[in-house]
């Protein structure tokens, strides 16, 4: 038996990067995944992975996992996952809210041709998207996915959980919630991400209302930040020189060791994944 054995999870934007290291880990401790994106075909070299190839590698490992396609800004799909990942997988004790809006552009949807890859500037490679050159669409687009999909996930999946006596949420934070700091700003080198770090923060707040509420019922809810950059595919579109770098499989690893806290002791946290693994930060886990 395997920690996660009889639980099923969600993971959202799975195909790659960060949620397709934790969607494997998960499924290695035993697990059942739904493995979410919208990603059924590569549209950008620079982005690769599809949901089915997660489920694949899953299903080769001997895991148990389904791809469930599904766009996060549409609430029908939002609601649809949910179901789809319920028939097929039973009640869902695990919810990993990972995806977020990172690369310019989108896949195309079920049926349609690949849409053009966004024009490359000067240089070959987007720049950091600041305050003045991010449209309020584009801003908007990242509260869409990372903080309201997340809300709207956590309020359809939490009474399973609430049934079940038990789960868990985790979700997946950054830095760039804290960035750029108190001013004035000396050092101006590094820009700043005003729609992916406030949604962040926003979601770090949401975690902490969610883990009040969902106190009494024996569900730890947590967010789940990098300590160090990790060179996943959407990082990597826009800056590649780093001068320490984690792993996704490492990062993954304090994933899995989140669902087994004990939400009486550990709930309402952003924690750094090193910081589950290292020991400063001691998982209680249950029974």
């Amino acid at each position: 038996m395997t920690r996660l054995s009889g639980r099923a999870a969600i993971v959202t934007g799975a195909s790659r990067g960060l949620g397709r290291a934790i969607a494997l880990a998960l499924a290695a401790e035993g697990a059942a995944v739904a493995v979410v994106g919208r990603t059924e075909q590569v549209w950008d070299d620079r982005l690769p992975g599809t949901i089915a190839e997660t489920v694949d590698d899953i299903r080769a490992a001997g895991g148990h996992a389904a791809a469930v396609r599904a766009d996060l800004t549409d609430r029908e799909d939002v609601t649809r996952l949910v179901d789809e990942a319920r028939e097929a997988l039973g009640p869902i004790t695990i919810l990993v809210n990972n995806a977020a809006f990172t690369a310019p552009g989108r896949p195309p949807a079920p049926g349609s041709e690949p849409r053009a890859k966004p024009a490359k500037p000067a240089g070959g490679k987007p720049g950091w998207p600041g305050f003045v050159s991010t449209p309020l669409g584009a801003y908007r687009r990242h509260f869409e996915i990372a903080v309201f999909a997340a809300y709207e996930l956590m309020q359809l999946s939490s009474p399973d959980m609430i049934a079940a006596g038990g789960g868990s949420i985790i979700n997946i934070s950054s830095v760039a919630s804290r960035l750029p700091g108190d001013g004035p700003y000396a050092d101006r080198s590094g820009g700043v991400l005003p729609g992916y770090g406030g949604s962040k923060a926003a979601l770090e707040h949401l975690t902490q209302c969610a883990a009040f509420d969902l106190a009494d019922h024996n569900i730890a809810v947590n967010a789940l930040s990098p300590s160090l950059p990790i060179r996943t595919p959407g990082l990597s579109y826009y800056a590649t020189e780093f001068d320490e770098v984690g792993s996704a499989t490492e990062f993954a690893r304090a994933a899995v060791e989140l669902t087994l806290v004990d939400p009486a002791v550990v709930t309402g946290r952003t924690i750094g994944h090193r910081q589950v693994l290292d020991g400063t930060f001691t998982p209680f886990r249950r029974g």
